[in-house]
């Protein structure tokens, strides 16, 4: 079983320095959002995400200490930090996407 690390960068939803984007989701809307992202998930370990808000707005909630529960606009951008337990919820009319992020190859 895996190990509880201290991790201010992560409680803080604060992305490191040093990344490099290896992928980005399609670009999904209020009803295209997948179900899976309305419910608790992690991203992958050693892997930070992204979230890009386009239009609209969507609530974002990470199981961080303290909890993140933030509201985000068009222009708007949120780490994700890796092992954290998070996930959206749409209200309304929303165009977001998401990148993921490592360390360089």
């Amino acid at each position: 079983m895996g190990t509880t690390l201290n991790c201010p960068l992560c409680d803080r939803c604060e992305m490191p320095d040093g990344l490099e984007l290896l992928r980005t989701t399609p670009t999904w809307d209020e009803v295209s959002v997948p179900a899976a992202l309305r419910r608790n998930h992690r991203v992958a370990s050693a892997t930070w995400g992204l979230l890009r808000v386009a239009s609209g707005s969507l609530r974002f909630v990470a199981n961080t200490e303290p909890i993140t529960d933030v509201e985000l606009h068009a222009g708007s951008t949120q780490p994700i930090p890796p092992d954290v337990e998070h996930h959206v919820d749409v209200a309304g009319p929303v165009r977001f996407a998401v990148g993921f992020l490592g360390q360089p190859a």
